[in-house]
């Protein structure tokens, strides 16, 4: 964890961790519907509609920060409502196609959380390298790359809602909304 604070200045939205994770978020599931998901599905729209609004709700709360603190504070609860969102549609996806969920203490989210990625490319390196030494360890048993990819994203999201959670947290303690 880092040892900034979780909110900068208004308008600094581009330092702030849930950003840069919301976005990467957002790159990673645009990728994703795109390869996996029909465009006729509905949930390919809503999946890239609310990976968008968690990033653009976190942008407009920055923004307006210096004007009203209850909105920057409800900006923010919006952006993880949109990441649950997001999370259980991404567990649907795997669910309707028999694959599996990883456990919340699956050691690959943590060494794709370690990895800290910064762009999608770097996630798909991830998720192709995973798939790869799966494959080699468990021959026919190997996970499907969409498999991999999507909890990616999982582990994305529950990173993402953990820095939103902290952000909200420390704005309702300097707010004294809590």
């Amino acid at each position: 964890m880092s040892t900034e604070p979780p909110i900068p200045e208004h308008g600094g939205y581009k330092e702030l961790e849930s950003f840069q994770v919301a976005r990467l978020l957002y790159d990673l599931t645009v990728r994703f519907c795109n390869r996996y998901i029909d465009k006729r599905n509905r949930s390919h729209d809503r999946m890239v509609q609310e990976a968008i609004s968690t990033v653009q709700n976190i942008v407009k709360g920055s923004q307006v920060s210096a004007t009203s603190k209850t909105t920057e504070l409800e900006l923010n609860r919006v952006a993880r409502e949109s990441l649950e969102e997001l999370r259980l549609d991404y567990e649907g996806f795997l669910r309707q196609n028999n694959m599996s969920v990883w456990p919340y203490d699956d050691r690959r989210r943590k060494t794709l959380t370690d990895r800290k990625c910064a762009t999608v490319d770097e996630v798909a390196l991830w998720v192709l390298q995973k798939h790869k030494r799966q494959s080699a360890e468990r021959s026919s048993f190997a996970p499907p790359l969409p498999e991999i990819f999507a909890n990616a994203a999982i582990t994305l999201t529950i990173d993402a809602c953990s820095l939103l959670n902290r952000q909200i947290n420390t704005l309702e303690k300097r707010f004294g909304t809590k």
